[in-house]
């Protein structure tokens, strides 16, 4: 219900991670299905021109609802996994939620976009079944880079940035994958500026096993020093905990604060988000 009277408690609790409380019943409100639907996908040249593309397409307010990235590394491992012949380019997957009245308008503004910057093999539908397939072959964006590499595992790792920083954190990010050695695609959904290295290593080789972890503080790192945070969703985890002070400075302090009153016996998801200490 509507209050100015209190914090913001349902942030707050619903971002702990289950570190402050145990939520035991939860209201969600539905949106209503949009008019009309339009989902496709459209290449581009470097990773620098899909990622201008869409700061441009967000600054026109054109109706975005979800805006994918793929790097060459993912379209190609898409590509063998599902018998596709997508060119081996950045790769940008849309989805835009329109009425009936204003569908052609929006389709026009973002392929006009997507020109401005090179967009090529600029395809997309309406229909619900082909919209479908579309999502489905991002959703097992995962298992099919797994599939590129038989044998390997993979090390998961996210960082989010503002979007004028997108195309330096994505370069950066693919600069100190190629040096490690080891193989990591890039994927994510950079309408809010948040993308993915999916990191394939052999577990057993330590050599690699060192590498995908340097790869993923470099990230981290990054991410800082770009105004962006070092998780936008996988969360923080232990895996990250030692970059909460660089990221929130004295601001961690208050979160620890907080934890200490809601939980005093520190028995809420202990060693996550604040340090047992």
């Amino acid at each position: 219900k509507k209050s100015a009277a209190v914090y913001d408690q349902t942030s707050l609790f619903i971002g702990s991670v289950g570190t402050l409380a145990l939520i035991t019943k939860i209201t969600v409100k539905l949106h209503p299905t949009p008019e009309l639907i339009t989902s496709g996908v459209v290449a581009f040249d470097t990773i620098n021109d899909a990622v201008q593309a869409v700061q441009d397409i967000s600054y026109m307010g054109i109706p975005i609802a979800r805006l994918e990235f793929l790097d060459e590394k993912s379209v190609e491992a898409f590509n063998a996994y599902a018998n596709l012949s997508l060119p081996v380019k950045p790769h940008l997957l849309f989805e835009l939620h329109s009425s009936e009245i204003s569908a052609n308008e929006d389709i026009k503004s973002f392929k006009s976009a997507c020109s401005e910057y090179g967009g090529i093999d600029f395809k997309w539908s309406t229909k619900e079944e082909e919209r479908k397939e579309l999502w489905a072959l991002r959703h097992k964006g995962y298992y099919a880079i797994l599939a590129s590499a038989p044998g390997k595992r993979a090390i998961v790792t996210d960082i989010c940035v503002p979007q004028t920083e997108l195309g330096k954190a994505v370069s950066e990010t693919q600069k100190d994958i190629v040096n490690s050695g080891i193989a990591g695609p890039i994927l994510g959904h950079v309408g809010d500026g948040n993308f993915h290295a999916i990191l394939l290593i052999d577990p057993e080789n330590h050599r690699e096993l060192k590498a995908a972890k340097s790869v993923a503080a470099k990230m981290a790192k990054l991410a800082i020093r770009l105004g962006g945070t070092c998780t936008g969703e996988h969360g923080i985890g232990m895996g990250k905990i030692d970059f909460m002070a660089d990221q929130h400075g004295h601001g961690w302090n208050v979160m620890g604060n907080i934890k200490k009153s809601l939980d005093p016996y520190n028995i809420m998801n202990p060693g996550k988000i604040i340090k047992r200490n």
